[in-house]
């Protein structure tokens, strides 16, 4: 089969067809955690699942980089696409045997999670090699498309799935997009290596360490990733907090939940389209550093003092609306500041610091709200001021929560944004 020459088009051809994947993955993903929610009535063993998709992705990313950099990216993609789908068949050969188990699922996606610490620094470079510089705020705004599409799709596809196949038919679907995908990869897209400088003759070691010398020696990039690592410690405790405060505000009205969802679907769309058409702004970081802080002192807050879904509702989209324009500009910061044959070790680097809070503040917010949170607000008066403002009953606890979430993420949306404002970047 011949390749395609053009870039771009090679691009869009590829991120289609992953996209197409990934979605897949993601329906997956959303009713083997349905499945396990039901069988075991635990919601500890539900956000496990995610704690061992990011753990080894968080500890072993650093590593993993370093090899990224070394091997081939189109092959390094292909193998870890393959690995993964392996893991999926798996799961649906344990099921056709009515073996699937808790257990089968965490080692699932720990395996996973770390093939993708080696597949995710391979096609951020991969995407740098296809991508003309003067596209990367417009392909920068097609990644959050397609995750803000995963959002929207996912929970209607897989449940409608679910409901009338099981998660044989789930599996089915994302085994289809998974070999629409590889076989768009092997035959139609070449991926031009990035030019090794005098690097080809370091070792392993060398190598991990020269990821992590190049962050140190570029502050601008270093204090975004542990701006951003602030924020997805934040966010992820607001994310594991959410279903809390609508189910237990709403007498477990599950579709309610499904609204909202889609609300931040819908406004992280919108938000893709913002970014797609909006002129380069004249300083990005300061771009980034605004539409975090309008993020993090609105949704939260909102969602925290509001009893109503149509509130719940505005609160999300203002919080969710800016995340792709925030977005498309950091991934112009990456792609026009790190070195093209540096990219897959620092990207690995930035995976391990910037990603290894998500399952930290999913853990802690349900900790604290069964543990904390709850039990305090169960405790008020029914007519002090914090039941006023946060209510009674379940998820009060739920809301209190969120409010001192919207305190912290305003508080590191302003120490960050007067660290950054010192940094230099050539905005292109």
């Amino acid at each position: 089969m011949k390749h395609l020459d053009n870039p771009i088009k090679s691009y869009l051809l590829l991120w289609s067809t992953q996209s197409l994947s990934a979605l897949g993955s993601s329906m997956t993903s959303y009713a083997l955690g349905l499945w396990l929610y039901k069988s075991t009535g635990s919601a500890l063993k539900a956000a496990l699942l995610t704690v061992c998709a990011y753990a080894p992705y968080v500890l072993m990313s650093i590593l993993a980089g370093a090899l990224s950099d070394k091997w081939n990216k189109k092959r390094t993609m292909l193998i870890c696409d393959l690995f993964a789908a392996m893991t999926t068949v798996t799961a649906f050969l344990l099921i056709q045997a009515n073996c699937l188990e808790p257990w089968h699922l965490f080692l699932i996606n720990a395996l996973n999670g770390l093939m993708n610490t080696v597949q995710q620094p391979a096609s951020e470079v991969a995407a740098t090699q296809l991508i003309p510089k003067g596209y990367y705020q417009k392909t920068g705004a097609l990644r959050s498309l397609t995750q803000s599409m995963n959002t929207i799709l996912t929970p209607v596809f897989a449940t409608m799935l679910y409901a009338f196949g099981g998660l044989s038919a789930v599996i089915i679907i994302d085994l289809a997009t998974f070999s629409v995908a590889f076989t768009v990869l092997l035959l139609f897209i070449r991926i031009p290596e990035p030019e090794k400088a005098d690097k080809e003759n370091e070792t392993f070691i060398e190598s991990v360490k020269s990821g992590l010398s190049w962050l140190k020696a570029n502050s601008l990039i270093l204090k975004l990733i542990f701006f951003l690592s602030g924020i997805n410690l934040i966010a992820s405790a607001n994310n594991a907090a959410l279903t809390p405060l609508i189910i237990s505000r709403t007498a477990n009205n599950e579709s309610v939940l499904g609204i909202v969802n889609f609300c931040i679907g819908a406004a992280t769309l919108a938000g893709t389209f913002i970014a797609s058409y909006t002129s380069p702004p004249k300083n990005r970081v300061k771009a980034i550093c605004l539409s975090l802080f309008f993020s993090m002192s609105t949704e939260n807050f909102i969602l925290s003092i509001s009893c109503s879904p149509i509130i719940w509702c505005i609160g999300v989209i203002m919080g969710w609306l800016f995340i792709p324009f925030m977005g498309a500009n950091l991934d112009v910061v990456f792609r026009s500041t790190i070195p093209a044959d540096m990219q897959g070790r620092v990207y690995a680097c930035r995976n391990t610091m910037q990603f290894f809070t998500i399952p930290i503040g999913s853990l802690t917010s349900g900790v604290l709200i069964d543990n904390f949170f709850e039990p305090f607000m169960s405790g008020q008066n029914d007519n002090s001021l914090l039941c006023t403002v946060f209510g009674i009953g379940k998820g009060a606890g739920a809301a209190l929560l969120m409010a001192v979430l919207g305190v912290a993420g305003v508080a590191v949306c302003t120490i960050f944004g007067l660290l950054l404002k010192k940094e230099k970047y050539d905005n292109g």
